[in-house]
Formats: C-alpha cells, sequence, structure tokens
C-alpha cells in the first residue's frame, strides 16, 4: 500500500513538498501585500529570504512561484546561482523568456527591439560586457530596460505580476556583478510611470514586478557591506527560523484525522492514516526544521506497508535516518566562524536560565562579555540561531538538540548529554 511512488514527504532541497508545514507569515505577505500592491501600482519592496540550510527558504518562494502561476502571473525558473557562476547572464536569460511571454519579442517597435537586443547581448557576455566596455548602456541599465518594458506589458495585460525568484545569491562573489544586478532590480522596483485613469488624469504608478531573493545569511553581510541603505530601502529582509510546532502538528492533523488518499495498483483509493503519537513524534524529533521534517516523514512512510503510520514506524525510520539529521546539522555548525561556534557550545554547556552573556562569554573565552557582543548579536538578527532575551535562548532548536543532548541517536526526550 505505502511505497516510494505515492510517499508525499519530500526531503530533498528546491522541492514544493506536498505535505506543506507553516510558514503562513511570508505565503500571506505575497498573497495579501506584495501581489495586490504590485497589481494596483503601489510601491513595495522587493523581498530576501534568507536562513540557514534546511530551512525551506527555496521551497517556500518556489511555492509562492506555483501560486502566482496559477493567477497567470509570469513567473521566471528558479534562477539558482552557482558558485562563480556570472548573474547578469542568467537574469538575463530570464528576462529575456519574460519578455517572450508578454509578446515583446513580436513588437516593432525601435526602442523595445534595442532593449531585446542589448539584453541577448547581456546573456551572451554578462558582466564582461561591462568590463570591455562595449557600446551601449551598462548591463544593467539593458536589464533594467527590458524589465520595464516587461511592467508595461503586464499593465496592459491587466491582473499581471512579473516575479523574479533568484535563488543561492550568496554565491555572486563579483561585487561589481552583484551591484549591477541589484541596481537593475532595485531600479525595475521603484521605475514609475504615467497612465491615464478614469476621468481623463494621469498619474504615476509603480511596475507590477515583484522580486525575491533567497539565499545563506552571508548575503546580508555582503549587501551590508557594499550596498548599505539603499537595499535596505528597496528589498525587505526576513531570516527564516524554526517552524513552531503548532503549525507542523497541524501540517500533520489531516493524516490523523481523515487520513490521506493513495492510489493503489488495482485502480482503487485508499487513505493511509497516521496515529496521533506518531504524529508528535515527526513534531518533536525535526525540531521544527522544514528538512527534517519531511525526512522523518518520508522514512516513518517506508518504515511499513499498511494504512496506519505508528509511533513505533517513525521512530524506526528515524533511526535510519539518524545518521543524516545529524550531518545535516553539523554542516550549519561547520560553516560558521569559529567564535560563533565556540558562543554556542558555551551557550549549550551552561543551564537554560543561567545563559546570559557574561556567563556566556566567560565560558566561551572572551575576555569580556562586551567582546562578546557583537557575536552574540550576528547568532540573533543575522543567522537566527540564538534569541538574545533575559536568558538567552536557542530559536535554531535542532542545533539546540544537538548540542545539549542525544539528538538524533535516540529516540526524543531521551535522557542524555552529548
Amino acid at each position: 500500500m505505502r511505497s516510494s511512488l505515492n510517499n508525499p514527504f519530500s526531503p530533498g532541497s528546491d522541492i514544493v513538498p506536498e505535505v506543506w508545514a507553516g510558514r503562513s507569515e511570508q505565503l500571506s505577505d505575497w498573497r495579501d501585500v506584495v501581489r495586490p500592491r504590485r497589481i494596483v501600482g503601489l510601491p513595495e519592496r522587493g523581498r530576501t529570504i534568507l536562513g540557514e540550510p534546511g530551512l525551506g527558504k527555496s521551497s517556500l518562494v518556489r511555492r509562492i512561484a506555483q501560486t502566482a502561476a496559477a493567477h497567470g502571473d509570469w513567473v521566471t525558473p528558479q534562477l539558482r546561482i552557482p558558485s562563480g557562476a556570472d548573474p547578469l547572464k542568467l537574469v538575463a536569460e530570464a528576462i529575456l523568456r519574460l519578455a517572450e511571454t508578454a509578446g515583446l519579442s513580436s513588437k516593432p517597435a525601435n526602442e523595445i527591439a534595442a532593449a531585446l537586443a542589448r539584453v541577448r547581448a547581456v546573456a551572451a557576455a554578462g558582466i564582461s560586457l561591462t568590463l570591455q566596455g562595449a557600446e551601449g548602456p551598462d548591463p544593467y541599465r539593458a536589464l533594467t530596460d527590458l524589465l520595464i518594458e516587461v511592467g508595461r506589458a503586464a499593465i496592459r495585460r491587466g491582473d499581471v505580476v512579473a516575479l523574479i525568484h533568484i535563488d543561492e545569491v550568496q554565491n555572486i562573489t563579483d561585487e561589481h556583478a552583484l551591484s549591477q544586478l541589484l541596481i537593475a532590480l532595485g531600479d525595475a522596483l521603484t521605475h514609475e510611470i504615467e497612465v491615464e485613469v478614469p476621468g481623463g488624469n494621469r498619474v504615476l504608478r509603480s511596475l507590477p514586478i515583484a522580486v525575491y531573493l533567497t539565499g545563506l545569511p552571508d548575503f546580508e553581510d555582503m549587501t551590508g557591506a557594499r550596498k548599505g541603505a539603499t537595499f535596505a530601502r528597496r528589498f525587505k529582509t526576513t531570516t527564516l527560523t524554526a517552524i513552531d510546532e503548532e503549525e507542523l502538528a497541524e501540517a500533520l492533523q489531516g493524516f490523523v484525522l481523515a487520513g490521506r488518499s493513495i492510489a493503489v495498483p488495482d485502480g482503487g483509493i485508499e487513505r493511509v492514516r497516521m496515529d496521533p503519537a506518531a504524529a508528535a513524534a515527526i513534531v518533536d524529533l525535526c525540531r521544527g526544521e522544514p528538512f527534517l521534517f519531511q525526512l522523518a516523514g518520508e522514512q516513518a512512510w517506508y518504515a511499513g506497508t499498511g494504512p496506519l503510520i505508528t509511533e513505533e514506524q517513525v521512530l524506526a525510520g528515524w533511526r535510519s535516518a539518524s545518521r543524516e539529521a545529524g550531518a545535516h546539522v553539523e554542516r550549519i555548525l561547520n560553516r560558521l566562524p569559529e567564535r560563533e561556534k565556540q558562543f554556542l557550545e558555551a551557550m549549550a554547556e551552561l543551564p537554560p536560565k543561567e545563559r546570559t552573556l557574561t556567563r556566556i562569554a566567560a565560558d566561551a573565552g572572551f575576555a569580556k562579555a562586551t567582546d562578546a557582543g557583537p557575536t552574540a548579536q550576528r547568532l540573533d538578527t543575522v543567522r537566527g540561531i540564538i534569541s538574545r532575551g533575559k536568558p538567552y535562548a536557542f530559536r535554531h532548536r535542532a542545533v539546540e538538540a544537538y548540542l545539549t543532548s542525544e539528538w538524533p541517536d535516540a529516540p526524543a526526550g531521551s535522557p542524555g548529554g552529548r
């Protein structure tokens, strides 16, 4: 009955899983703020979604893109920026596809033809076009001009937004390429055109263009140091943290109450239910991590074949997945600077009520508490791993569990320390 062909859980990266959990704030932000304001011509900043690996940044925006496409919006593919790649070339290719969707490639107008030709050159040469000093506008200006034409076409079409999603933005290490890309996107977001409204009056309106950037927290350092206030005015940054247990439980409630319909080989439909204790075990084991939530569900599904997923099957499946879960958290810790790792390890050694900056700094080897302040601030506001309350606390619950207990090796709730 349960098999690899009907497993609804998907722990792979960049996947929009069938069993969706949380992120209601970001989803409603698109539905209730970004899209409606852009449609009617009101200004609205682009969105930057950052977070540590496994928090579902790309999946979140891919789900937003799916929703947009279902409304008839013009959506680029997920533009993943590989390390060392020229982002201008990738974005230029995507904007050309948007222009084709908008019907601009068949327009005879000289200005549009010139913009298309210039962006085709950018798609071929990228940032090197600037370095070569080629004739015509810089790549960023060419991208902006064509985006503006796409926005005009969207206005003519009506009730359409052009949505651009650029992923792995922390891989844009060329300062010139990053600057040109952010300026091009930001200029398109803030560009206003004059339109006629009922009564014959003419007013200014923003273009129906939305931009989402996703990546690791390191990107905030890059934009803060190099772009400063201009970037902040044009993009609103959200750092994702763990999903609340209530939202995770809600995602599994359909399994618990009515069960999930699946097709069986004989052509019929069967239902797979989940014991309440099994659902609670998945919520507890994943510690708010979307990747681990999908991993725990996937392995629980494979741990049996019948119509009921039990707590025993969840734990059995988790035992086969625990090594991958531990490696996931280790990768997060290993990419941190040494001072940040030391801070977290010292914080984990203290009882929760004694996790003050003074105690943590002393145990981590800082000369004085104020020396640890910037490290604590980064772990809070940039990485979203801790909360600088009174006392300090972990926001990244998987990191906390890894550093303070036998998780993921033993079932959740077991005593013992690492």
